[in-house]
């Protein structure tokens, strides 16, 4: 008996089968299929067998199953209360089938488990979200349970994986397909800076604007297990889940998180569009879809509150633009350095002694909105909390710190309903529409409890205080995944205001993250995590390519830098309701020293090209920069925007220089446009609009 199903979503098919009331497998996924008989697709699918080999091939099913024969790594390894392995097989017990969503439930009825697998199909977004559910009559322990396991195309040589440490996140590493596995397991509590939870296998010869790619997220925020596994018969699984062992209690109902995928034949873009309009319109809900330009004052005066120098910075700040200012670190308890006060989470009357409202006054007197820092989930052992109750530190006391500091249980309700009354005391006294919520010290085990915890804690807030928003920092980029995003509006990608760091970071991120959430600062002229120096029109403009903001102090700024950095800010105020609601498109620059990228409204009329010099190119004039994603047939009026003053090196005459092009989109995207030239450490800025018909 063979049964079949399938979803699609306008771009993609995904087929299903299943022979004997067995686990079903994916049969086809990619390109969508016209209407055909799946029976056929699924006798398509059969291997054959030969020498050396079982006489029947072991289904590469949605869980891979140890008890019947699965050569490679199984979805689930379960054990029961007394510890003893449990090896269930599983068989068909129904399906619900509904537009665009599809459960399939399984059960092994000798051991009283039952396997669910859901999946829906995001017609708008071309994002299928897949889920797989356990639940057990008796408690069980479980070590691990994959989201539904899916198989990896013959047609790749290698997979795009991402490592990261802090202040260099997101770093996409290029691997070889060879037989056996690539595990990778993020253990640190927290999605990672080490191990963002993706991947992306493009098949030979794709690029970021073409060719065939598949791509997987793992929406979860407390640590994850990869498994891309490379049979000895040939064939490529994929396995996602929380990391094996998550679970330390015994428990009868069990979860992986969303496993978002993705296939796409117009290359990386293809996939990375999907993904950051899946985030941006499908999870993020917003308190209020314009985006404020940020400026944060940690990078300014660290744990030194000074009423009266806030006041200025502030001042300075909304002069440049600023419309949002968020006051870090060090408000509240003792805190004059990392080693006390979390925890303690009433305003520093040293500092504050008529409480935050004069400053608060004073910022909104100048045109911005208020926002604050905290960090919940941690615990200093100098703190009236751990005083009171070191039974809510999670872990050992003889753990090793990090940051000077323990981890709260978020397990423990009481520590939630702790955490949420003294946050709802700060936010209900005072005007903030915005709170930065850090994470900076690593979990000592994983615990998907604490996860969970969390989250609980972040949906109660947020349901309480609708208006504000969340942003999730964790050191940077050590929280960012689509599970914490269901609660939050805003990520800060990484701890490293170097504009050149930060664009590589950027330029990997968007394979994922719109703009909209991901956070983009002006850092200092020195950068205090680099040493480097840079010029402030490639960190203004850096910082414009996402949600702009600026983490510096303003009274360092020669008037000329404070005249660019108004400058860059105004451009991006006029255009941030199309930016942020548009894709980013990573460009293939044939010079290696050049990052480039193109951000375009969701109609295509118009488009903004920032092509960044980050090294000395190794020949001497500029290559042609190709564009992406425009009509062919269309005519674009192209400008080269002035980002600095013209060298006298670039000695030509291109034509940029002397005023807009106009231009076909077949000439943009198959010769490229011509850049001036011009040293390292700067940017081009070329805005594109396209013309109607008749003009």
């Amino acid at each position: 008996m063979m049964q079949t199903w399938r979803l699609d979503d306008g771009r993609q098919t995904l087929a299903l089968a299943a022979r004997d009331g067995h686990l079903p497998e994916c049969v086809y996924w990619g390109a969508t299929l016209p209407d055909c008989d799946l029976g056929d697709i699924a006798a398509a699918h059969t291997l054959d067998v030969t020498g050396g080999m079982l006489d029947e091939n072991p289904a590469l099913s949605l869980c891979p199953e140890a008890a019947r024969s699965f050569p490679g790594q199984p979805g689930l390894a379960l054990r029961d209360a007394t510890g003893a392995a449990l090896l269930p097989r599983f068989s068909y017990v129904r399906d619900a089938v509904g537009k665009g969503t599809l459960s399939l439930i399984y059960a092994d009825a000798a051991l009283g488990l039952t396997l669910q697998f859901d999946f829906a199909a995001g017609a708008q977004t071309h994002i299928i979200t897949a889920q797989t559910r356990l639940t057990a009559s008796a408690p069980v322990r479980l070590d691990w349970l994959a989201a539904p396991v899916l198989p990896a195309p013959q047609q790749a040589t290698e997979m795009i994986d991402f490592s990261g440490r802090w202040c260099g996140e997101f770093q996409a590493t290029r691997l070889p397909w060879t037989p056996g596995i690539r595990l990778r397991e993020s253990r640190t509590g927290r999605s990672g800076h080490e191990h963002f939870p993706g991947l992306i296998i493009p098949c030979t010869g794709a690029t970021n604007t073409q060719g065939q790619a598949f791509a997987f997220h793992y929406g979860w925020s407390g640590g994850h297990r990869m498994v891309a596994e490379e049979l000895q018969d040939g064939r490529r699984q994929v396995q996602f889940g929380n990391t094996w062992g998550a679970e330390a209690q015994p428990g009868t109902e069990f979860a992986s998180a969303p496993l978002y995928i993705t296939c796409s034949n117009s290359g990386l873009n293809g996939c990375a569009v999907a993904f950051q309009r899946h985030l941006r319109d499908r999870i993020v809900t917003w308190p209020r879809r314009t985006r404020p330009v940020h400026y944060n004052c940690w990078e300014a005066v660290y744990f030194r509150h000074s009423l009266a120098e806030l006041k200025d910075i502030a001042t300075r700040a909304a002069a440049l633009g600023a419309e949002r200012f968020v006051l870090d670190d060090g408000w509240f308890g003792q805190r004059d350095d990392d080693t006390s006060s979390l925890g303690d989470w009433q305003v520093d009357a040293r500092k504050y002694p008529d409480g935050l409202t004069p400053l608060i006054d004073h910022i909104h007197a100048a045109g911005m909105t208020f926002g604050l820092w905290f960090e919940p989930e941690m615990i200093n052992k100098n703190s009236d909390l751990f005083r009171a109750h070191p039974d809510w530190v999670l872990g050992p006391m003889d753990q090793i710190r990090g940051r000077q500091q323990l981890v709260l249980n978020m397990a423990l309700p009481q520590v939630r309903d702790h955490l949420y009354a003294q946050i709802a005391t700060i936010l209900a006294a005072h005007a903030i529409d915005y709170i930065k919520w850090d994470h900076n010290r690593l979990l000592p085990n994983p615990d998907s409890a604490q996860t969970r915890g969390t989250y609980a804690l972040l949906a109660r807030l947020r349901s309480d205080f609708p208006l504000v928003e969340i942003e999730s920092c964790a050191s940077g980029g050590g929280r960012i995944d689509f599970g914490i995003m269901a609660h939050t509006q805003r990520v800060w990608l990484s701890d490293s205001n170097d504009a050149l760091e930060r664009l590589q970071i950027q330029h990997d991120a968007a394979l994922f993250l719109p703009a909209a959430v991901t956070g983009s600062h002006v850092g200092p002229r020195h950068c205090h995590t680099s040493g480097r120096t840079l010029d402030i029109a490639l960190r203004a403009w850096t910082a414009a390519q996402r949600h702009m903001g600026f983490e510096m102090d303003p009274r360092e700024l020669t008037k000329d830098e404070a005249a660019t950095l108004t400058e860059v800010t105004a451009w991006w105020k006029a255009n941030r309701d199309w930016t942020m609601h548009g894709d980013i498109l990573r460009l293939d620059s044939a010079d290696p020293s050049v990052i480039a990228e193109q951000q375009q409204e969701r109609d295509g009329a118009r488009f903004v090209v920032f092509a960044a010099k980050t090294a000395t190119s190794r020949q001497i004039l500029p290559r042609p920069l190709r564009l992406t994603g425009l009509d062919p047939a269309a005519q674009y009026d192209i400008t080269l925007r002035p980002t600095r003053a013209p060298t006298r090196l670039s000695r030509g005459t291109p034509a940029l220089k002397s005023g807009p092009l106009r231009l076909s989109g077949t000439y943009l995207m198959q010769h490229g446009i011509m850049l001036p030239w011009h040293f390292p450490e700067t940017m081009w800025v070329l805005e594109g609009t396209r013309l109607s018909p008749d003009e």
